[in-house]
């Protein structure tokens, strides 16, 4: 009897890593299968259309910024 007991035990212990296992080789099936590359759709910034978008207005350009024509 205590023989049939401990096959219980080892039985009740060994399912839960036959189907950890099992999930772990469903995952290395999943990520070898599936062709989804992230880095291949990451957005690196704004792009140009954005850029031209919310660009401000541009004023009056001087040949030297910051100094003012002042005619005497």
């Amino acid at each position: 009897m205590t023989t049939a007991g401990k096959a219980s035990q080892s039985g009740g212990r060994s399912t839960p890593m036959l189907a950890a296992e099992f999930a772990d080789i469903l995952r290395q099936l999943k990520s070898i299968l599936d062709p989804y590359r992230p880095e291949l759709h990451y957005m690196r910034g704004p792009g140009p259309k954005w850029h031209a978008k919310h660009r401000p207005a541009k004023a009056e350009a001087h040949p030297a910024p910051g100094l003012l024509h002042v005619e005497a």
